[in-house]
């Protein structure tokens, strides 16, 4: 079960945190992964790292003609079968402090960028008469949390795009859904900490585990199990759904 074998998947961000978590587990079930990252020398480093059946692209997701020069190539090897949409940045402000910079650059990356990737994959996906694209939403699409105006405004518009996508897309063999993390543990988490809080890294990890009512952060990998799951033969009848894995964040909390 679960398996993946023969499969071709598209991964945005798919080097480092959660995306490198997906990568990883997608290939060890079978399927060939294209790793489409702004940091190429790190993609090709972690797709040297998973051997065969592993391919590194260097793009920026918010250049549409980039991102359709990549699809293309990566679709000339074979059917698309997956994507997911990990890709993204984080911005900490309100409506107030978030600077128009600030706010272009979130929205470009998170939503145009996701927008971009689907753009470019789903002629493809249509012509095969099927495909799963899987968009990385989060807890703050559905909920408000302090001081992340931009970021929520972004995750905002890609649970509402993961619904639109799947209704247009549902009679033509697309599957479209999205997840959503509560905090989850990855390196972005770490420099964060390192960035704004020096030698209060392990006080302020503590304090914002404590925000998860199961008591600590979810891991990467715990994220690409639900991921696996919604992108194989044995999710086929979910489409048009958001799964929070988020150790109750949403429901206890609110």
């Amino acid at each position: 079960m679960l398996s993946l074998s023969g499969k071709s998947a598209i991964i945005t961000g798919g080097a480092s945190g959660i995306g490198l978590a997906i990568a990883k587990l997608f290939h060890a079930q079978g399927a060939t992964i294209h790793i489409l990252e702004l940091n190429e020398a790190q993609a090709k480093a972690e797709a040297d790292m998973l051997g065969g059946r592993a391919f590194a692209y260097g793009v920026n997701v918010t250049d549409q003609a980039g991102v359709k020069k990549v699809v293309e190539s990566i679709a000339q090897m074979g059917p698309i079968d997956i994507l997911v949409n990990n890709a993204g940045i984080g911005h900490v402000g309100t409506a107030e402090t978030t600077t128009e910079e600030d706010f272009d650059r979130v929205m470009n990356v998170n939503v145009k960028g996701t927008y971009n990737c689907i753009h470019a994959t789903i002629p493809f996906m249509l012509k095969q008469g099927k495909g799963v694209i899987l968009n990385m939403c989060s807890v703050v699409g559905s909920v408000g949390i302090p001081d992340r105006f931009a970021y929520s405004t972004s995750k905002g518009a890609i649970l509402s795009m993961t619904m639109s996508v799947a209704k247009d897309y549902v009679k033509k063999g697309i599957r479209c859904n999205c997840v959503s993390p509560g905090r989850v543990h990855t390196p972005f988490v770490d420099g964060y900490l390192a960035k704004n809080y020096p030698g209060q890294e392990k006080e302020m990890y503590d304090k914002l585990a404590a925000t998860q009512p199961i008591g600590r952060m979810a891991t990467p990998e715990e994220v690409a199990n639900l991921a696996l799951f919604l992108c194989s033969e044995e999710g086929s009848f979910i489409t048009g759904s958001d799964y929070p894995i988020d150790g109750g964040f949403i429901s206890i909390n609110n």
